[in-house]
């Protein structure tokens, strides 16, 4: 069982807490190019907004973690606007269904 605490078995001491490392956001290599359909501008903000009230972790550079010690920068803008901000500045992949993909799916 790994609960983040190691023992050393030799002299019996105290439990001393594991470092981890901590968690990032995965950021795309490339930017997606920008969206100039507004449906779909809705549907992938709502989408990413979806994702970062269930705890993900914001891309935009002023609200990502401290990398050493994992605190998380005050939010004081809406999941909701920062999803919308993440999506303008390419920082949120999407993929496009062809036309015969989701033909297939709903015959």
């Amino acid at each position: 069982m790994n609960d983040g605490y190691t023992t050393n078995p030799e002299d019996g001491s105290d439990p001393v807490a594991v470092a981890r490392p901590v968690p990032m956001p995965r950021i795309p290599a490339e930017r997606m190019p920008p969206i100039t359909s507004r449906f779909l501008f809705v549907d992938v903000s709502a989408r990413r907004a979806k994702q970062l009230r269930r705890g993900a972790l914001p891309r935009l550079e002023a609200l990502r973690p401290d990398p050493e010690t994992g605190e998380r920068s005050e939010s004081t803008s809406r999941m909701e606007r920062v999803a919308m901000q993440e999506v303008e500045q390419g920082l949120v992949v999407y993929k496009l269904l062809d036309e015969t993909d989701s033909a297939e799916t709903t015959s």
